[in-house]
């Protein structure tokens, strides 16, 4: 048979298979494919793809992903979301025609995930209801309604002088080892019962590290209404970037439901290192502190998705913690004020108090809540003003009391009672308290209760408060949650119920 033959034989087959083909059967598409050129430490450059979007998701051999990041005449640049050693230069690139989603769902609540929606805790494949692009458009103003509904952490210090409202952003920073994750962790163990999702997402983290978060949060039954994200630190950096995206993406799903969310960015230090090693390896050029000049963009685009919603797209927020860690007590550095320019406030957790035991070591000097006082509930408000007031009055009379100057009996008191404040405010790392157990300590504090008794009886006391507190009837229980909050004859109660306890106790 001759080639003219074959040809006619081919051409018969192939017009006999179109004759009786589907609309889904030889649907011929043509598929546009680019080259590697160089790889380097978890960015690649790619030529060949003309019509290729920014951001857009491209797909490398051995089902490696990554992500078109810098769009140039005559290459792109690509962070990669996984590991390179098996990529070469002349390994072929497709594009997907899409971006980076993640798959977001009811079933992904008691699960921990990876940034690209994998399971890491060997529960099996992840089910979804549908994908979410990582990057979305943040909620426009006039969709927005104010922060009016307290998001309660248990912690007296924060719930009374730094109170934080649902839809807020709280940067908390400090120094390494402060206790930074342990105020996330213990506000997410409080959420218990408050009908509130959360979302915890780890960007490069030490895997024991991690493995505590994930341990405590089970034991404390937090993971019943807790997504946890992870990205470990000999991830790529591809992966730490796009973790935070991903997460709000997942929380959003949760808030558009009419959900209240909250989500913990731990940290974003790593994020915005993470950020500049691709940057500088896609040789952007770098600006103060050999960061690019667009990391403000970055962290402000994820944070600015933190909102709560009007109701009429649900009423849902998306109270957001980010975490930053500074160098030396360094307020003042690059990251450090880019964040706090973006935030509504800042928990700052000092390492000298930290070092005197003093803990959660907040600073409440440094520390500011510009939208949850409006949030706090009225309970809180009248005993919050007294509270700082003696507080700061202490601290100020201890620094100059330390000069050994003589001082008289009213700055002695008010020293004294400083010192009890102080006490009051320390609070054991996995314990938070109910907003009745805190009202009913902070009201006797500030009544003078506990100026009687010893610094070194002080926590016994505190628990006798709070064990007393349980005995008060319900109706005084509900009205702490009230716009009206506690009436006179209610705090009379109360502190009648405290003094009780206190002078049993001793």
């Amino acid at each position: 048979m001759g080639v003219t033959d074959y040809k006619s034989l081919l051409d018969d087959t192939f017009n006999e298979l179109a004759k009786n083909r589907t609309d889904h059967e030889f649907k011929l598409a043509p598929k546009e494919v680019g080259r590697v050129t160089s790889v380097s430490a978890g960015v690649v450059k790619v030529s060949g793809l003309p019509n290729v979007g920014y951001e857009e998701l491209l797909k490398f051999p051995g089902n490696l992903y990554g992500i078109a990041f810098s769009i140039e005449e005559e290459e792109i640049g690509a962070i990669l979301l996984g590991e390179d050693s098996d990529l070469n230069a002349g390994d072929l690139v497709e594009r997907t025609n899409r971006v980076m989603d993640v798959p977001v769902g009811k079933s992904l609540i008691g699960r921990v995930i990876g940034p690209l929606g994998e399971p890491m805790d060997e529960k099996g494949a992840i089910a979804y209801d549908k994908r979410l692009p990582i990057e979305r458009n943040a909620t426009p103003i006039m969709d927005r309604s104010g922060v009016s509904m307290p998001l309660q952490t248990g912690i007296k210090v924060i719930d009374a002088l730094i109170p934080i409202g649902r839809g807020q952003r709280e940067l908390i920073l400090g120094d390494r080892q402060t206790g930074k994750t342990a105020i996330a962790i213990d506000t997410i163990v409080n959420q218990k019962d408050k009908d509130v999702i959360c979302v915890y997402c780890a960007i490069g983290q030490r895997a024991s590290a991690v493995a505590k978060v994930v341990a405590d949060l089970k034991e404390n039954g937090a993971m019943a209404y807790t997504v946890v994200m992870v990205t470990e630190g000999n991830n790529s950096p591809g992966l730490q970037y796009i973790a935070p995206y991903a997460a709000t993406s997942i929380a959003e799903y949760f808030m558009e439901m009419g959900k209240d969310v909250l989500i913990v960015y731990d940290d974003l230090t790593n994020h915005a290192r993470a950020y500049r090693e691709l940057s500088l390896l896609l040789k952007r050029p770098p600006g103060r502190e050999a960061f690019p000049g667009d990391i403000f963009y970055i962290h402000s685009r994820l944070l600015e998705r933190s909102t709560h919603l009007s109701e009429e797209l649900g009423g849902g927020s998306l109270t957001a913690l980010p975490i930053i860690e500074t160098e030396a007590q360094n307020m003042s550095a690059y990251i450090p004020t880019n964040l706090i320019s973006i935030t509504d406030g800042q928990i700052y957790l000092s390492p000298k108090q930290f070092d005197l035991g003093i803990l959660p070591a907040v600073e409440v000097g440094k520390s500011v809540s510009r939208v949850g006082g409006k949030a706090q509930l009225s309970a809180y408000q009248s005993i919050a003003g007294v509270l700082k007031l003696g507080f700061s009055q202490f601290e100020e009379l201890e620094t100059f009391a330390r000069f050994g100057s003589h001082l008289d009996e009213e700055t002695k008191k008010v020293i004294e009672h400083g010192k009890r404040i102080r006490e009051i405010l320390k609070q054991n790392e996995l314990q938070p308290l109910s907003v009745a157990e805190q009202i009913g300590v902070l009201l006797a504090l500030t009544n003078g209760f506990f100026d009687d008794i010893t610094i070194e009886n002080m926590s016994k006391a505190e628990k006798a408060v709070i064990k007393s507190i349980a005995t008060l009837p319900d109706t005084i229980h509900k009205s702490l949650y009230t716009d009206r909050g506690l009436d006179d004859a209610a705090i009379k109660l109360v502190l009648k119920t405290t003094a009780a306890a206190l002078k049993e106790f001793q």
